[in-house]
């Protein structure tokens, strides 16, 4: 009894003492997940010569539909047709939290909203209208740049959190409209100054 007893202790103290592990396991999970999602769709827009629309519909899912060209003779699109949804793992979010920088990666944003696009030209804020009722999306296009479903240049930043986290554990995705250029972030403490630096 005393040894099992010992066993047990020593099981639940090596579990406790792997926890923070696993939560920065998960959020590594998701931040890979996330950037492999939009660069993956981005070659295969340029690969198969068609557009894949990315949207984030909820806090913990991200959605891929491919897009194609209208046929020949015609200016209008077939409707999108879904592809994959990729989840995260249940303790991570699209989400953000105080201690956020503003401006956000690369100067997109305030760092105040989850998954924030922008024209690229303009700066302003954009919507989509073909997909998911007017919610932020990407459209990676064949020539690689980063669209808008109404063709604007589209540029922003994803930020994916652990709620029971400090905010350093954080990560950040941001794009480029007409390059299409996908980077990774992560938040640091510099100096007294919340910071993202490039991965």
């Amino acid at each position: 009894m005393i040894v099992v007893a010992l066993g047990l202790t020593m099981a639940s103290v090596a579990f406790m003492a792997m926890m923070p592990l696993f939560k920065k396991n998960h959020v590594d999970q998701a931040y890979d997940t996330t950037l492999s999602v939009l660069r993956t769709y981005r070659n295969l827009a340029v690969t198969q010569y068609t557009r894949y629309i990315i949207t984030v519909p909820n806090s913990s899912t991200i959605n891929v539909q491919s897009w194609a060209f209208p046929p020949v003779g015609s200016t209008v699109s077939p409707a999108p047709v879904q592809v994959v949804a990729y989840a995260l793992p249940q303790d991570i979010n699209f989400a953000v939290q105080a201690g956020f920088p503003s401006p956000g990666p690369d100067g997109f944003g305030t760092g105040s909203t989850a998954v924030y696009t922008q024209n690229a030209l303009t700066a302003q804020p954009t919507s989509c209208t073909v997909v998911e009722s007017g919610n932020l999306c990407l459209v990676f296009y064949p020539d690689g740049s980063v669209q808008d479903d109404q063709g604007n240049y589209n540029s922003g930043v994803i930020y994916l959190m652990q709620p029971t986290s400090n905010a350093y554990s954080s990560r950040a995705i941001d794009f480029y409209g007409t390059t299409g250029r996908v980077r990774g972030w992560r938040l640091y403490n510099v100096s007294g100054t919340n910071t993202w630096e490039q991965q």
